[in-house]
């Protein structure tokens, strides 16, 4: 059934009461596109913004795009798999997880950058679940961990 089959009854998808609001309110409409790709909507009257400032704050973005540096050198000639290997904790998060969880530890292989990732329920399980890792990935790779 299409469109056609209804006279006078178009699609308002993207209609909405008001014909003109802020670039905060487009910007989260529109998945937080950058203040260059809103102007350049702005500007071909794509959006209408009763305020169209190109120095918006949006408190999610650095969030969401934020990175982080890669790993440097290490000095080490690596050639296989568990020859060195990366191990991360993180926490206590501000909130529990679904499951309870505070802490999250990561462990990064540098030669396959297979990456493997551990919830914990407190700092002291962080021996524990290496000893788990150990096992699974000396088991796996049929090596152990130099």
């Amino acid at each position: 059934m299409s469109f056609m089959s209804f006279p006078g009854l178009l699609p308002q998808a993207f209609l909405s009461a008001s014909l003109s609001t802020s670039t905060d309110v487009w910007h989260r409409r529109l998945g937080h596109p950058s203040s260059r790709v809103l102007s350049l909507l702005a500007s071909h009257k794509k959006v209408t913004c009763t305020s169209c400032p190109l120095n918006f704050q949006c408190s999610a973005c650095p969030l969401g795009k934020s990175s982080r540096l890669s790993l440097g050198p290490t000095g080490h000639k690596i050639s296989a798999p568990l020859e060195l290997i990366f191990s991360d904790v993180w926490g206590p998060a501000p909130i529990f997880s679904f499951d309870g969880f505070r802490y999250f530890m990561m462990f990064v292989d540098a030669h396959t950058k297979f990456i493997w990732f551990y919830p914990l329920g407190a700092k002291s399980d962080v021996f524990t679940v290496f000893h788990q890792f150990q096992v699974l990935v000396e088991r796996q790779f049929s090596c152990k961990i130099k």
